[in-house]
């Protein structure tokens, strides 16, 4: 979720006590700490929102709270072994974390993006080096020291050296918790070294029950509609539903009811309402539903079989336009438009181009596919 780090959000990563789908994720974690064998790096994997920050902080708070405890560090017979990472809110390690206060943990994520709501791209080297002279500091609670690097993927090739330094002669009693969406941008020599943990995306029914813990205000149409569109990805869903994603979503598929021949009155409308007021969140939704819904088109054309309605009406527009478009290459232009129209929003973005002219560009891209 884009959620800045000093929100009051309590289901931020570091402060949500809730963690549902990564049952073998946390075993795994768990196994290690009580082998007395823990490895100092993980790197945890997977697409966006689906909780990984959240076992991230999770496995933090359970360290820090531990300290020498288990891992081979008692003086006399250990402890019985943990049989779980949760650690009671009113823990004071977990209220120190929460708070983002307690000495023993460094974060390092993107900065927020005040005006466009979300967090930056990139993150900056100079967050990393802040590491090094964090794990040279003596543990102030004579534990150990915990580093989680959220977004580690977005660093450019300065900052993953620096983190693969750091890798390579990790101070004794060190964690560090590299959180990545696209395991694959980092250098081979950091996955080497790490212990990696790939998620999963949630079920649907997982991310329901989600949407009902985090918004209840939501009717269970809606919590349906949202995790549909979701796949996988609680985060997304919320996001969505903040930038009133599925209202855009049902307003982009009345669009498409006018198709093959595309109602350039309703276009404009439509694009006109993605941008009145410069609201990048309505903006980013669009921008990624119709890429998703390109993509859903093409899948259904290949596979030939229609996906489960987001909306109702939806799957009788889809076969509609499938059936239209089969006498003119059929999945070779859906496949086509698909990735030209991704390219476009992602020029769009990087380039700063007019977003009126890439969107109604992309809407006729569509229509062509239609035709």
């Amino acid at each position: 979720m884009s959620t800045p780090l000093d929100s009051d959000d309590p289901f931020l990563p570091r402060r949500n006590p809730h963690l549902e789908g990564h049952a073998a994720a946390e075993a795994r974690l768990l196994d290690s700490w009580n082998s007395g064998r823990m490895h100092h790096a993980w790197l945890i994997g997977g697409p966006p929102g689906i909780g990984k920050a959240t076992l991230a902080f999770r496995m933090a708070r359970f360290v820090l709270a531990k300290g020498g405890e288990a891992g081979g560090d008692a003086l006399f017979a250990p402890p019985p072994s943990p049989t779980s990472l949760v650690v009671d809110p009113a823990n004071p390690v977990f209220k120190r974390v929460a708070a983002a206060g307690h000495a023993d943990l460094l974060t390092i994520q993107r900065t927020w993006d005040e005006k466009r709501k979300r967090f930056k791209r990139d993150l900056p080297v100079e967050e990393v080096r802040r590491i090094a002279p964090f794990l040279r500091l003596t543990s102030a609670e004579g534990g150990w020291r915990v580093v989680v690097v959220d977004g580690a993927d977005q660093l450019n090739v300065s900052g993953q050296n620096a983190i693969l330094k750091i890798l390579e002669e990790p101070p004794p009693r060190t964690l560090i918790l590299l959180v990545a969406d696209n395991v694959g941008a980092l250098l081979p020599t950091i996955r080497s070294r790490s212990r990696r943990l790939m998620l999963e995306p949630l079920p649907e029914a997982t991310v329901r029950t989600l949407l009902f813990r985090y918004r209840p205000d939501l009717e269970e149409a809606e919590r349906t509609a949202l995790a549909r569109l979701a796949e996988g990805s609680v985060g997304r869903a919320l996001e969505l539903q903040s930038a009133g994603g599925l209202d855009l979503y049902k307003a982009m598929l009345g669009l498409f009811e006018t198709l093959p021949r595309l109602d350039l009155l309703t276009a404009y409308q439509f694009v006109d309402g993605v941008l009145r007021g410069q609201d990048d969140a309505a903006w980013t939704a669009v921008t990624e539903l119709v890429g998703w819904w390109l993509g859903r088109m093409a899948r259904a054309r290949a596979r030939g079989a229609l996906p489960p309605e987001v909306v109702p009406g939806e799957a009788a527009l889809m076969q509609r336009l499938l059936q239209g478009s089969q006498r003119a290459g059929g999945l070779d232009r859906w496949v086509e438009v698909w990735e030209n129209t991704n390219h476009l929003f992602t020029k769009a973005d990087s380039a700063n181009l007019d977003r009126r002219q890439i969107l109604m560009n992309a809407l006729l891209r569509i229509e062509d596919a239609a035709a």
